[in-house]
């Protein structure tokens, strides 16, 4: 029985009397529907935590990380350590072994790079001059770095699910279809299949009052929405060549982080004062209010932002007005998120708004900040200090200590961080978050009707 079955019994043994032998029953079609495209695209792209679950139904990374820390393979089919600075992944063929090394040089190489290239850091070369041996992919360290496997387990790391070697739960059987894969590493799924359906806010409300869905993805949440952790953050970052020194107190002093999460953002979502959000770093008490520097007008800056994602869209406009008040003339350009992560990996931006899904580890996390803040250096520098550390709640103090430390010195300002809410109709069982915020519908299964369920839908 796999990790996944296991706590799947558990949760129904407490949940559904009727089931009381633990068995948990196959078969059956999950209606899912969800404000996502239709397709995700590059993993390293499709980083929202909706698009992260979508593609994690067909591609999974390496390994996945249990609500309570418990790391366990996925598209790997075994991780070990066989010297204290190597990292083996068993995967399941020779063939998905390449597949996978080529992955992570591209997105660690020049091709395209990306944000997530910092999981890879601490890899020698960076992750650059990875060579399967067969089905194993030998991983060899820099430096100590004993987070390595669960920053593995991050989504962006995995296969594009247009590349034949990817391997998730579910594979795509026809038109926002997808069918369980018996022969998946951590047990076939208990569902026979999926029927996703993308629509829009409106949309999916009316699904859901419908019963045409049995698992709404993307909701808004309320008091009784269940939702992963709020991973998912949100920066406003900024070319110190491009824009005058005080820029980074004027921003200070006209941001609104309660009214942004509040207004402006869907949720869930909680404000953000610090580098990582307070899922890793608790938010100590407020800080004095920045005074503004004396306005001068004429200073006039372009924001881009990422022409897909609606929040973003908000947010941009609210700080266009505030940064009127403080002498900024500010015109906005919507991108789409490869080219404005080609401008990023390009240094072409003066202001830029930057959502990036960070893993549930503060070290990792830290080094993904860092290098969307155009601080790469610091990697070498701060990511050896926090791997030496043996214990890892001491590792992940110096982690938070040293995102306190440097967030003065990086043209970074975090904003906000969301999570990812659903709603499930009552005889939806076994549906769980994993650490990074992540639904793990293929721990789902359709429990026997049962009358007299509260809350269920008439």
């Amino acid at each position: 029985m796999t990790l996944r079955h296991a706590l799947a019994s558990l949760l129904l043994l407490g949940a559904t009397p009727s089931l009381a032998a633990g068995r948990v029953p196959y078969g059956g079609e999950l209606r899912v529907a969800h404000t996502g495209p239709a397709e995700p695209g590059e993993p390293a792209l499709a980083d929202s935590p909706l698009e992260a679950t979508l593609l994690g139904l067909l591609s999974r990374p390496a390994c996945q990380v249990a609500p309570d820390g418990h790391l366990s393979p996925a598209f790997a089919r075994e991780l070990s350590r066989p010297a204290p600075q190597v990292v083996r992944l068993t995967l399941p063929s020779p063939a998905q072994a390449t597949a996978l090394a080529r992955a992570w040089v591209r997105l660690a190489g020049t091709e395209a790079p990306s944000p997530y290239r910092a999981l890879l850091f601490p890899l020698r070369g960076e992750g650059r001059l990875l060579s399967p041996a067969g089905d194993t992919l030998e991983l060899p360290l820099g430096f100590p770095w004993p987070d390595l496997e669960r920053a593995l387990c991050h989504p962006a790391l995995a296969l594009p699910r247009t590349v034949p070697a990817a391997l998730g739960p579910f594979s795509a059987t026809g038109a926002n279809t997808v069918e369980a894969r018996l022969s998946w590493s951590q047990g076939r799924p208990y569902l026979d299949r999926l029927r996703l359906r993308a629509t829009d806010e409106r949309g999916l409300s009316r699904l859901w009052a419908n019963q045409e869905a049995q698992v709404a993805l993307g909701v808004l949440a309320d008091s009784g929405t269940p939702s992963g952790a709020a991973l998912y953050a949100t920066y406003l970052a900024w070319s110190p060549r491009r824009v005058p020194p005080d820029f980074r107190q004027a921003v200070e002093s006209a941001l609104e982080r309660e009214d942004l999460t509040r207004l402006f953002v869907r949720g869930p979502a909680v404000p953000m004062p610090n580098l990582l959000p307070p899922a890793l770093l608790p938010v100590s008490p407020g800080a004095r209010p920045t005074p503004p520097p004396a306005p001068q007008a004429g200073r006039k800056v372009t924001l881009v932002y990422d022409s897909g994602n609606e929040d973003q869209r908000a947010v941009a406009e609210r700080l266009q007005v505030r940064l009127h008040d403080r002498g900024y003339a500010v015109a906005l350009e919507p991108l789409p998120r490869a080219e404005l992560r080609a401008r990023w990996a390009r240094g072409e931006y003066e202001l830029m708004l930057h959502s990036l899904l960070l893993p549930p580890v503060p070290g990792p996390a830290l080094a993904v900040v860092l290098d969307a803040a155009g601080r790469k250096d610091l990697l070498g520098v701060e990511l050896p200090r926090i791997g030496a550390l043996p214990d890892a709640a001491a590792r992940d103090t110096r982690a938070r200590e040293r995102a306190l430390a440097l967030a003065p010195s990086v043209p970074l300002l975090p904003l906000y961080a969301q999570g990812l809410a659903l709603r499930a109709a009552p005889e939806v069982g076994g549906l769980v978050f994993d650490a990074q915020g992540l639904p793990m519908l293929d721990g789902a299964w359709l429990q026997p009707a049962v009358t007299g369920v509260p809350g269920a839908r008439r």
